[in-house]
């Protein structure tokens, strides 16, 4: 359920936010440095316990509803022997089993409900840990580009080419692994509501 792929783009958007460049800036002879967005959350500590802790809660979302899947399985194929070799209509006309059927209708729903909150919850969280991330990033950041007398901060993935003096990445990940090698990850719920 890990999305790298969002989890990142959601980082380019809090860094490019917090280093905009500015007219006056551009105007006076920008010194740029590049970041590897990438390499900076995969390698730094903070990124690692991240990852660590979000496949944690998922396996334990996994686990919570394990057993109802497992349910439904068992159920399913108890319906599928009493209806085996009998017709639509001779189901119909079966009361209990259609009352089975109905029952099981109703927990498959419930299960896929279920399943939808937690992958919502999954994605809360997610998004919740990378918030934080991003908040201990920015102060790194900003004294990469004090250290480099640096006015901007470019993703690396968005430039054509860059001289290894210019990439500031390994700088980034050492300064947040000294300040920030972990990162609270709480698993986040859906606001509960109230029925109508």
């Amino acid at each position: 359920m890990i999305r790298v792929k969002s989890i990142l783009a959601t980082l380019a958007l809090a860094v490019s936010a917090a280093f905009a460049v500015s007219p006056a800036a551009t105007a006076q002879g920008t010194k740029v440095v590049v970041i590897d967005r990438v390499q900076t959350f995969t390698q730094s500590q903070a990124g690692q316990d991240i990852r660590t802790k979000i496949q944690a809660i998922e396996t334990t979302m996994q686990g919570e509803l394990q057993p109802l899947a497992t349910a439904l399985q068992t159920d399913g194929a108890a319906l599928r022997t009493k209806s085996e070799g009998k017709t639509q209509e001779t189901v119909r006309a079966d009361a209990a089993l259609m009352s089975e059927i109905e029952a099981y209708s109703r927990k498959a729903n419930d299960f896929e409900r279920k399943r939808q909150i937690a992958a919502q919850e999954l994605a809360l969280t997610e998004r919740k840990a990378l918030v934080d991330f991003n908040n201990a990033l920015i102060p790194v950041l900003q004294q990469v580009i004090a250290e480099n007398s640096a006015n901007v901060i470019l993703d690396k993935s968005q430039v054509v080419y860059v001289d290894d003096a210019t990439d500031v990445t390994q700088s980034a990940i050492t300064k947040l692994n000294a300040s920030t090698p972990t990162v609270q990850v709480v698993r986040q719920s859906l606001p509960t509501q109230q029925p109508q």
